[in-house]
């Protein structure tokens, strides 16, 4: 069984070592490279490849935020998880947007860390429960789920399958061949439930997920 490959991005040393003595320590994660700031981030993952880049927030040269952009555009396969201490849940949105995979605060325990890459590498998108609770409430407590998400018309199951798919981190290309459907037709079914639905983007995608309990597991400590 082949190893998950992380590169570290973090400006600090003394947090890098200790974040790189608790990833070695598992027989299923390697530390491939490691990176003091956004830019060398980027750089590093073209050249290694490897399987997530965890990302600190506050960087030099680029933020976690313009370095996860900067490295979905160059490095699409490359999934990226943010750790940072940062709850903002606003900021959290942007990262989503910017196409990160999960979001670890790094005031909790390591085995959350942990939990958080091996559902990113299974396919899953991991958010914090602290930061994801706190969403969840802030948007359901606001609005309700029908006043968010256009009730009236009901998803196809396929559109459903799709959304949730999309919600989970894969690409329209990965949906396309677990589905064994061509990209065009995954695509549609994104935009005609989208529709149905009143969304406007993907963090939207990732709030009716949530709404759904369909990212439960991947939030389970």
């Amino acid at each position: 069984m082949s190893k998950v490959r992380i590169l570290i991005a973090e400006d600090h040393e003394t947090v890098r070592e200790g974040l790189k003595l608790i990833l070695s320590a598992q027989s299923d994660i390697e530390v491939v490279g490691e990176a003091s700031d956004g830019r060398a981030a980027v750089e590093h993952a073209k050249k290694l490849n490897p399987d997530i880049v965890l990302m600190d927030v506050s960087m030099p040269e680029l933020n976690g935020l313009k370095a996860t952009q900067k490295l979905k555009e160059c490095c699409p396969d490359v999934k990226v998880l943010i750790l940072t201490r940062h709850k903002d849940d606003g900021y959290l949105q942007q990262l989503l947007r910017a196409g990160a995979s999960g979001y670890v605060l790094k005031q909790s325990p390591s085995f959350q860390l942990l939990h958080a890459i091996r559902s990113i590498v299974a396919g899953g998108k991991y958010l914090d429960p602290a930061v994801a609770g706190k969403i969840m409430g802030t948007y359901a407590g606001k609005h309700s789920v029908a006043t968010n998400f256009r009730q009236h018309e009901s998803l196809s199951d396929r559109e459903q399958e799709v959304l949730r798919l999309i919600a989970l981190g894969y690409s329209n290309k990965d949906i396309a061949a677990q589905l064994d459907l061509s990209v065009k037709t995954i695509e549609a079914h994104k935009s005609n439930a989208m529709k149905k639905l009143g969304m406007l983007s993907r963090i939207d995608i990732v709030r009716y997920a949530l709404l759904q309990g369909w990212l439960q597991d991947t939030m389970a400590q």
